[in-house]
């Protein structure tokens, strides 16, 4: 347990009520400070009375040295000596497990995510679900949940059955698809009896056409396989391709439609459709309707949706987590209340926004996109070209730190925007050594590693801990003492910005020490403690960058 956590346990007892704990940047006011204020109308009292009372209540203890009242504030003074001691030395102890508060054990969690159309290589704005499934995926397992990774592959719809027109009986590799795919589509548009062809390969499909069947299969594995090689350069991987196509003959695709009839919002509309009416569920929609099936009754992507979030759930998996653009979310409230009507739960959706082109949202139909391999090389180029101007490399190490920075810089700035906001990719301040970038963050590690090479021994961890004192020293250990609550609440939230963020301010924190603190010219009990306290810093880095999908470089 956290200092922060066993205080707000101590305060329980005096307060009875949930208060604010807040960390104050200047230590004249205490190591942690309750800001009284939402007390008043507990209490019916003045919330500097009620910071007055309070402090005279709270004792000091092993925890506690001191408790003042501030004009509305309580001020809490720990004892820094002892938590100096337990953070190191658990890090120390902990390696690369410190942070995790194993929450998870025991309990498994399914995830789907990336799951973007089979139909061209993936583009920059697409990626931003693939990099946050993930970070949450890792910091899942961080906490000893057991994860699986799925996949859902969309390869039915009417894109896929246009790509299989354009492409004919050749064999296509994965850079051909995105120019077939925009060529078709042109097609289309100028003659709509193209149209007809892809309703009836759609057709052929829904009745099982084995050729047909195969064709599809076929140009879908071509992408995929495409698509996954270049998100495994990313280190992002996955456990289980779930195919859409296998929902068309599935008995459970059926079982929902017969069980949506019993509940009589099932009707036939005026085309022959069958419509699920969703009056009463207070969805934003003029006519709030679910088509489920073609006129003819064969299935649309919402029924064999439901169908393939019942399998999911019927896995036996304490949560089903789905990674959704914010695009979706009308459809997928759709959705959920179709199988609310099934009683069945939906996922826990994670929405994210768009990252933009300056003319607006990507489109992979127009072409408008900057597409995520070109993305990744041009960030190994631009670091490359970043790297050679600190140090003269040989080839093979030059692209292992350039790629390691590049794709480190575009995982950050997507990462550590909150998923409801917009990202926009700015390529200078992205590859930046200083300020809130991923290289920044590398930058601190690296140098860290520098100094602990200058020094050229092997670390004492019995070294004396009470010699670290300094504010900048206290400041930086109860920063590293954040990081386990900090990975909770990115669990609780699934939110990898929190970890971002964190990471960040414990970099500008670290500069702060180095600002006010020497490390290596000092003398040597002191040297060896402040050793060991950047070396936490390097560990705690390390795992919280880990977090986010990024490597580290000893050197940069």
């Amino acid at each position: 347990m956290s200092s922060k956590e066993e205080i707000a346990k101590l305060l329980k007892r005096y307060i009875k009520h949930d208060v604010q704990i807040e960390t104050p940047s200047n230590p004249e006011f205490g190591d942690y400070a309750v800001p009284c204020f939402s007390l008043a109308k507990v209490f019916k009292k003045n919330p500097v009375e009620i910071a007055k009372e309070l402090a005279e209540k709270i004792p000091a203890s092993d925890l506690v040295n001191k408790v003042e009242a501030k004009g509305p504030y309580l001020n809490i003074f720990t004892n820094k000596e002892d938590l100096t001691k337990d953070v190191l030395k658990k890090i120390v102890k902990e390696k690369d497990k410190y942070g995790s508060s194993n929450t998870g054990k025991g309990k498994k969690i399914l995830i789907e995510h990336t799951s973007i159309n089979p139909n061209a290589s993936p583009h920059v704005g697409r990626a931003r679900n693939a990099l946050i499934g993930d970070s949450i995926t890792r910091i899942l397992k961080f906490q000893n949940y057991k994860v699986e990774t799925h996949y859902f592959v969309n390869d039915i719809g009417k894109q896929i059955a246009m790509l299989a027109l354009g492409a004919g009986k050749k064999k296509v590799k994965f850079n051909d698809l995105l120019k077939i795919y925009i060529n078709i589509n042109k097609k289309v548009e100028k003659n709509p009896e193209l149209e007809k062809k892809v309703f009836g390969l759609l057709q052929k499909l829904e009745n099982h056409d084995k050729q047909t069947v195969k064709s599809f299969r076929d140009i879908v594995n071509v992408c995929i396989k495409g698509q996954t090689e270049i998100f495994s350069k990313l280190d992002i991987k996955y456990d289980v391709f779930d195919y859409e196509s296998d929902y068309l003959w599935k008995k459970e695709t059926k079982d929902v439609l017969e069980k949506l009839k019993k509940t009589k919002k099932l009707f036939e509309d005026e085309q022959g459709r069958l419509v699920l009416d969703q009056k009463g569920f207070d969805l934003a929609m003029k006519s709030p309707v679910l088509v489920l099936t073609r006129a003819d009754k064969t299935s649309l992507y919402p029924l064999r949706d439901m169908a393939y979030t019942i399998d999911k759930e019927k896995k036996g998996f304490d949560k089903n987590i789905l990674v959704l653009g914010e695009d979706q979310k009308l459809y997928f409230q759709q959705l959920k209340a179709g199988l609310s009507l099934l009683k069945h739960k939906a996922p826990d959706v994670i929405y994210y926004s768009f990252v933009l082109l300056t003319e607006g949202k990507m489109s992979t139909r127009k072409g408008t996109l900057v597409l995520l391999e070109d993305f990744m090389e041009e960030a190994v180029q631009k670091a490359k070209k970043e790297i050679q101007t600190r140090a003269k490399l040989a080839k093979k190490e030059l692209e292992k730190r350039a790629e390691t920075i590049g794709y480190g810089s575009i995982k950050y700035s997507i990462l550590k925007v909150g998923p409801e906001k917009n990202v926009t990719f700015d390529w200078k301040h992205a590859l930046a050594f200083e300020g809130d970038t991923g290289p920044y963050l590398q930058y601190a590690y690296a140098r860290i590693c520098s100094i602990l090479r200058k020094y050229g021994k092997k670390l004492e961890h019995n070294t004396d801990l009470s010699l670290l004192g300094e504010v900048s020293e206290v400041n930086l250990i109860k920063k590293l003492e954040e990081f386990t609550l900090v990975v909770k609440d990115a669990e609780l939230q699934l939110k990898p910005h929190l970890i971002a963020s964190y990471l960040y301010s414990l970099s500008k924190t670290l500069n702060e020490f180095y600002h006010s603190c020497n490390v290596l010219k000092e003398e040597e009990k002191l040297k060896k403690a402040r050793l060991l306290l950047i070396d936490c810093v390097k560990q705690v880095l390390e795992n919280g960058l880990s977090l986010l999908g990024i490597n580290v470089l000893e050197r940069m």
